[in-house]
């Protein structure tokens, strides 16, 4: 051998990692980016789903009120809320989405006029406490009381943004909604669905304008009703919510002219609903 050829057995290696190590060496920090997410996502839908159960408790003489009314019966199971008139059975029926964290019994007090004139009513607890995340088909809401021919479907706030998409059913007679406006799903073109928007004229979480500008998407021969002095926590009992207006009329005095309304478009509706 030429003694001037290099030796190459004796050539020290390249430097940098060897690519196995690299690829090692990736696949680690992969794994562990991997693991830091998937424990901020599962702590994340952990604390959304604490906050979601941290409800607004029912509360107040309303509900004692309702409770203790010989017209109406009333039957309480996790999900649902059932109302039904004591005097002769009824062939009419409302589903009902509970707002955001409103424990649906706090509704109790809002229908007791309605019931015991003759309309039974369903108050759905929304999956999560959240009636947007709501996706259990009409049917698991009006078999709760399977005697009902003619249904209507509503809401308080978020419910009621729910209750829109489900007024969408043709088999779904009537819309009530309660401090609340419809964003999914469009009824301008239901002719045949009778529909009530009341609202509270302290309400600072719906406020007029928000139902103003919604009202494209509701039928047009829509009845609003604007209630003096109500703020929008008024619409159930469950005591003060944030960023609410302060109501210039007493609790019992609101749920009368929520009941008022109510039962005035139940009877204005008994062709269609």
């Amino acid at each position: 051998m030429d003694q001037d050829t290099p030796d190459t057995a004796s050539v020290p290696p390249a430097t940098g990692a060897h690519p196995k190590r690299r690829g090692r060496r990736l696949r680690r920090i992969l794994t562990v980016t991997a693991l830091v997410v998937a424990g901020c996502l599962v702590i994340t839908i952990g604390m959304f789903a604490i906050w979601a159960n941290v409800t607004y408790p029912a509360k107040g003489p309303a509900i004692e009120r309702a409770q203790s009314d010989p017209a109406v019966s009333i039957e309480v199971s996790h999900d649902f809320v059932t109302m039904t008139p004591t005097q002769g059975a009824s062939d009419r029926g409302l589903v009902f989405l509970a707002g955001a964290k409103v424990e649906p019994e706090a509704y109790i007090g809002t229908f007791e006029s309605l019931v015991a004139s003759g309309t039974s009513v369903v108050i759905v607890r929304p999956f999560i406490n959240l009636a947007i995340f709501e996706t259990r088909p009409f049917e698991d809401f009006t078999n709760q009381l399977p005697d009902v021919e003619r249904w209507a479907v509503g809401g308080h706030s978020q419910g009621g943004v729910k209750a829109c998409s489900y007024a969408e059913d043709p088999e779904v007679s009537a819309l009530v909604l309660l401090a609340s406006y419809c964003s999914l799903g469009d009824l301008s073109t239901r002719t045949d669905l009778a529909a009530l928007s009341v609202s509270g004229g302290e309400d600072r979480l719906v406020t007029p304008d928000k139902i103003a500008d919604a009202a494209p998407l509701m039928p047009a021969d829509s009845t609003y009703v604007e209630l003096e002095g109500v703020s929008h926590a008024q619409f159930g009992s469950y005591g003060e919510q944030p960023g609410d207006g302060t109501p210039t009329v007493e609790d019992a005095e609101a749920q009368r002219l929520i009941g008022e309304a109510l039962v005035d478009f139940g009877a204005e509706a008994e062709t269609t609903w």
